[in-house]
């Protein structure tokens, strides 16, 4: 019940729904049977997407401009929204697919920039303030909550808050670790001893890496950070970021490296 139409800008809440928001939910349709057809007979996880409440609010304006993220009470009514938005979603998809154990991946790029202060206003001379770590942590809790299986929150920002992430209750968490620096790795070695799993993107997006050299990646950084082999049982490899900017060959040639890293990573487990 909270209609948007597309901006110069980008897109904006609006009283009512306009032929933007009717065309986007006409091809997200589409997608859905696409699904289907895809899936048809599958059995195991399946993982989808959708934009996390801060990155949501941070891209998303109110009526007469400003980002979302600086009405407190817009920023309640979206996360609301999103959340029964995924409830439906969620429960499409497993109609679709009655075999699929859905697995909810929320993205947050935009969560440090929501923490740290630094989104600019609409006239873009000033930042939006800062949220505090605490209401930034209970909407995504929020968030996460809606889904009744496994989550993960992914945020490919060098200063992913993984405290914040763990807190919140994400089951996993899905980032960037191709440039992890020692105290990096040692927020991820916290992370996984705290029961939350990691999905580790170690070979860069654009398709330029190796097999070998993701796999060397995440041995000397488990090593450094003195995790046991046997903590590599629950780790799932990816690439950095997102495919959409690759070529379907480029996205198949990224999916072949991840699998065939995380069978090289297998190998290193202990029977």
């Amino acid at each position: 019940d909270l209609p948007v139409d597309l901006q110069p800008s980008g897109w904006r809440l609006v009283d009512r729904p306009g032929r933007d928001s009717g065309r986007t939910a006409a091809l997200h349709r589409e997608d859905l049977d696409e699904l289907a057809e895809a899936y048809d007979g599958y059995v195991g996880p399946l993982k989808v997407q959708v934009a996390g409440p801060w990155t949501l609010v941070a891209s998303l304006r109110l009526n007469r401009g400003e980002r979302v993220v600086s009405d407190a009470g817009a920023v309640g009514d979206v996360t609301a929204s999103l959340s029964d938005g995924i409830q439906n979603y969620v429960a499409d998809v497993r109609r679709l697919v009655p075999g699929a154990d859905v697995v909810l991946q929320v993205d947050e790029p935009s969560l440090p920039a929501v923490l740290e202060g630094s989104l600019p206003t609409s006239s873009g001379y000033g930042r939006v303030r800062a949220v505090e770590p605490h209401d930034v942590m209970r909407r995504l809790e929020q968030v996460l909550a809606a889904h009744d299986g496994d989550t993960v929150v992914h945020c490919c920002h060098h200063a992913a808050p993984l405290p914040l992430l763990r807190a919140a209750g994400a089951g996993a968490v899905a980032l960037d670790v191709t440039a992890a620096t020692p105290a990096r790795w040692e927020s991820i070695a916290a992370t996984l001893e705290a029961g939350t799993g990691l999905y580790a993107g170690c070979m860069p997006t654009d398709g330029s890496g190796t097999d070998h050299g993701a796999r060397a990646l995440v041995l000397e950084g488990f090593e450094r950070a003195g995790l046991a082999a046997t903590t590599l049982d629950g780790l799932v490899v990816s690439p950095a970021c997102g495919l959409a900017g690759l070529t379907p060959q480029g996205a198949q040639r990224v999916l072949r490296m991840a699998l065939d890293t995380a069978r090289r990573l297998g190998e290193e487990v202990p029977a």
